[in-house]
């Protein structure tokens, strides 16, 4: 969203909508329909269906899951390849419930189980939003790539029924006792148009998520799955992998920037930024700030990360005799120092770093073998780009370096094999296949 317009619209806010509360019904459309824009930087709406040079909400994002290739859908308002010819109530039932408008359920890569909790303020300032203020766009995407039966969508009615909250539940689960507003706000925007459980929180068997509030036990928001090679990591207070050490302004200035000095947003996390979070207020990054801070570890850990500083001292005096050292020092030092301390908030720590301790390494691979681009952002114009070594180095080259990060400077975190780095190829490469092909024309009209 853009300057003081919004955050004065938004101003006074009340309930837990988005939408902004008036002492009368707004009139003014323009109104209307920023606050709707509002509710879909909220519902980080962009970052899903929105393809990197494509028109914005123009859809065709390919998402590579266990189940198959799942390709967002065009919801710019054209009436034949978008969403224009769905009413409020059609639209509205699609974001909260998951039925498109023929009836047929939504694969559940569409996160209407969090968006249950939308009110309907917010709702019908995002249909406001995307019928009158986003231009349509007649762009036809390409069809979901998904094995059978997988593909069929009949037994979705069942798992709709088994996972996903009903709009009463789903209002008594928003209306539950917190300690004080900005506490409240803060799970509002998180467990609802924020939908950070959808990554951040480990899925069952049947593909759901196992919490979809921190109501719902200490495996909300614990880490996720890997998606496209990234594995989204806890968002709870473990010292080591989560957010124990962060302070509720670090997680402000990341939400705002991509960046802060112990670490630099990667994956799909920069889109959810560029998208998303650097248009929210101050207030809304705030509280959601306070109650992710709120939230306890999911397990205990045996020991806090303490900086060794051993590696440091053995790169600086020239031996390179720790298998991957070499690799480090040829390929990563000049930016990120032999003492894993970084640049920061150029290029980020390697020492402590939330996503090198991971139980699981994937995302630390895939950057090794892909690179990543700290996007620029309206509070930090510059964008960075780390180059992929995946041309140059094999996958036992990767894994020496990649155990070598994950080894040192009190990282203490296990090392990786040949073999998990050619399966993060392997996904990437389809990824980037998938993504070139997602422009080809045919039909689908919704996910």
């Amino acid at each position: 969203m853009r300057g003081g317009h919004v955050i004065a619209l938004l101003a006074g806010l009340s309930g837990w909508g988005l939408h902004a509360a008036c002492a009368e019904p707004a009139r003014d459309e323009r109104a209307e329909i920023a606050a709707g824009e509002y509710v879909a930087h909220a519902a980080d709406c962009g970052a899903c269906h929105t393809l990197p040079g494509h028109a914005p909400f123009s859809g065709g994002l390919a998402f590579h899951l266990p189940m198959g290739t799942i390709r967002s859908t065009n919801i710019t308002p054209d009436p034949k390849a978008g969403i224009g010819g769905y009413s409020e109530a059609e639209f509205a039932r699609a974001v909260r419930q998951g039925i498109r408008r023929d009836g047929a359920t939504l694969y559940p890569a569409m996160p209407y189980p969090s968006y249950a909790r939308m009110t309907d303020a917010d709702v019908h300032a995002l249909y406001v939003y995307f019928m009158k203020g986003v231009a349509p766009v007649a762009i036809p995407v390409a069809p979901n790539d998904i094995v059978w039966p997988l593909s069929m969508r009949w037994p979705l009615v069942a798992w709709r029924m088994m996972f996903v909250p009903s709009r009463d539940q789903a209002g008594q689960q928003v209306r539950r006792a917190f300690a004080d507003p900005q506490l409240a706000r803060g799970a509002y925007l998180v467990e609802g148009p924020g939908h950070c459980g959808a990554c951040h929180t480990p899925r069952g068997i049947a593909m759901q998520e196992k919490a979809l509030t921190a109501a719902d036990g200490p495996l909300f928001l614990s880490g996720g799955g890997a998606v496209d090679g990234w594995n989204p990591v806890s968002l709870r207070g473990e010292a080591r992998v989560g957010l124990g050490r962060w302070s509720e302004d670090d997680i402000v200035t990341f939400l705002r920037t991509g960046r802060v000095t112990h670490a630099a947003a990667f994956g799909g996390m920069t889109d959810a930024i560029r998208h998303g979070t650097q248009h929210m207020t101050e207030e809304d990054l705030r509280a959601i700030a306070h109650y992710l801070k709120s939230l306890p570890p999911a397990r205990a850990e045996q020991a806090t990360w303490r900086y060794d500083a051993a590696t440091g001292r053995a790169l600086h005096a020239g031996d390179l005799s720790a298998r991957g050292a070499r690799a480090y020092v040829d390929n990563c030092a000049a930016c990120h120092r032999t003492d894993g301390h970084g640049y920061p908030t150029t290029f980020p720590p390697l020492a402590g770093n939330p996503v090198v301790m991971d139980a699981s390494a994937t995302s630390l691979i895939r950057i090794v073998l892909t690179g990543s681009v700290l996007h620029a952002t309206h509070q930090a114009p510059s964008s960075f780009v780390m180059p992929g070594f995946a041309a140059r180095m094999d996958d036992q080259a990767v894994a020496d370096v990649v155990s070598f990060i994950r080894q040192s400077w009190g990282n203490a975190a296990q090392p990786v094999s040949a073999s998990d780095v050619a399966a993060v190829r392997r996904s990437t490469q389809a990824s980037t296949q998938g993504q070139e092909g997602a422009a080809s024309s045919a039909r689908q009209p919704m996910n």
